[in-house]
């Protein structure tokens, strides 16, 4: 009797560890732990992007890492640089940050570069500092180091970065610049090209000339018949 009934005891202990054993990882609370990513979280929770990360690490076999910004990096970024992007582009360079597997700090030292990114073929590239067990990340435009943990336990790592991860595709050196112009059109008083404008010689003469003609002509008349006439007197 005394042995049916103590493993009928533990049962619930069995249940409850087997709970927090599949409890779902609370990335909201993670980050909201540490403290000085507001931004950041603000920012994924607009987006509707906290559950879909959640649910994914819930159903995934790998595991994820994040790359947090901290307030500072926000902070840092020029004006206005936010409200540049549309809504779909603000989902795109957060996602920039996740990768879609657990990694652990000395494992992003080994990595094969780029690393993509759950923003689709956008990559990060990770470099080990020499005799170190830092690491640093580039996205193209910024550089920066992983310099502290909020988590690095299987299946989620989560590590501060102290600026934006800026993808290429969006602020890199040609991003958004807009084609050339296509020359305007002529003005209409600019002479058309292969038709030089006419010469004064070959305009025909005026009604004035042809009168001045007429008159010559005839005042020669009447002399020559006057010098017939006196040519016949004498």
């Amino acid at each position: 009797m005394a042995s049916t009934a103590l493993p009928l005891l533990l049962l619930p202990f069995v249940l409850f560890s087997q709970t927090l054993a599949q409890a779902p990882i609370n990335i909201t609370g993670i980050l909201a732990e540490g403290g000085q990513f507001s931004t950041f979280l603000r920012l994924l929770g607009e987006s509707n992007l906290i559950s879909q990360l959640e649910n994914q690490l819930d159903n995934s076999h790998e595991g994820m890492t994040i790359l947090a910004p901290s307030d500072n990096g926000f902070n840092a970024l020029k004006s206005g640089t936010l409200n540049s992007l549309n809504d779909q582009q603000k989902s795109q360079l957060l996602l920039f940050h996740v990768l879609s597997k657990f990694f652990t700090v000395t494992d992003l030292q080994t990595v094969s570069n780029p690393m993509r990114t759950l923003a689709g073929d956008w990559g990060l590239n990770f470099t080990g500092q020499p005799n170190s067990n830092q690491v640093n990340v580039s996205t193209g435009v910024v550089t920066v180091e992983i310099n502290n943990k909020l988590r690095e336990k299987s299946p989620l790592g989560v590590y501060v970065v102290d600026q934006v991860l800026l993808p290429d595709a969006l602020f890199g050196k040609h991003a958004g610049v807009p084609p050339p112009r296509a020359p305007g059109p002529r003005a209409d008083n600019s002479p058309d090209e292969g038709n030089p404008p006419e010469s004064d010689a070959a305009n025909p003469p005026s009604d004035e000339t042809d009168g001045g003609v007429r008159n010559g002509v005839g005042l020669g008349l009447v002399l020559g018949f006057g010098l017939i006439a006196i040519s016949l007197l004498f």
